[in-house]
């Protein structure tokens, strides 16, 4: 059917894609006929304007705060899920160097892409389900600037132990001069002991870049001289505090792995 050759019908349907309540298939081949057809794309902006106008006769509506701590929790749960599944993955194919990029760019577009998705959510959720209802612009803004501070990853690490059992996902992030550990192993190191990273140079001894604390994210400064050409980083176990970087290690070093630079 010419849907263009029946008016009525089509501004049903671009009412109903306009406010959202065509889905599916259906919604699919409205988008279709409207890239080929002026006339189907003019209904669709007729009735989009006419939606965005009703908002104007509500009052704002400030949404819980619970709604907003709601969407904290998905998108920093989709992160961590997405982070321990390219660390189980990238300890399977340890030979293969590429590999060990690939999976955390799908980490990182998967993580972003669901912070944005759920932002449209929400947008269509208290204007069409809440009654067409106005989102806090300083709310919106908020979200926006947590999408934008989204970290720069430059190198990445992914450290195992001997049976090459990820434990740490390394990341190191060029415009905050930061190195990011996450924990993705079951290893927790005494209360008389703590966990030291060490870069491995080409040339020379080891070199340490900080101390880590106990928690599950950590967090050191460091410049990109630190890990430039620096083909691997260790992790070893010291006594409480760690040991001057001048000494090396002189516990055991648990894990280890190769530092990856992304090809710019």
């Amino acid at each position: 059917m010419n849907i263009t050759q029946h008016p009525e019908l089509l501004d049903r349907l671009a009412a109903s894609y306009a406010l959202g309540t065509l889905r599916g298939g259906a919604r699919r081949r409205f988008e279709t006929l409207a890239r080929e057809h002026a006339t189907v794309r003019a209904a669709a902006l007729v009735w989009q304007t006419r939606w965005s106008g009703l908002t104007e006769l509500q009052a704002a509506v400030q949404p819980a705060p619970a709604v907003w701590a709601r969407i904290d929790n998905l998108v920093q749960a989709d992160q961590s899920e997405q982070a321990m599944r390219a660390a189980r993955t990238s300890a399977a194919v340890a030979a293969e160097t590429s590999g060990w990029w690939h999976n955390l760019l799908v980490w990182r577009g998967a993580a972003m892409t669901g912070a944005v998705a759920t932002l449209a959510a929400v947008l269509v959720g208290v204007q069409v389900n809440g009654g067409l209802r106005t989102t806090s612009s300083a709310q919106i803004a908020a979200l926006q600037q947590q999408l934008q501070a989204a970290p720069q990853i430059q190198y990445v690490a992914v450290l195992a132990d001997d049976k090459a059992a990820a434990s740490m996902l390394v990341t190191f992030d060029p415009k905050k001069n930061q190195l990011v550990l996450q924990r993705v192993g079951g290893f927790q190191e005494g209360a008389d002991k703590s966990l030291q990273l060490w870069a491995l140079p080409p040339a020379g001894g080891p070199r340490s870049l900080g101390v880590l604390g106990h928690d599950k994210l950590l967090k050191l400064a460091a410049d990109e001289g630190d890990v430039k050409e620096v083909p691997t980083l260790a992790i070893s176990l010291e006594p409480r505090g760690g040991v001057p970087s001048a000494t090396g290690p002189t516990g055991p070093v648990l894990f280890k792995g190769s530092l990856i630079r992304k090809e710019t």
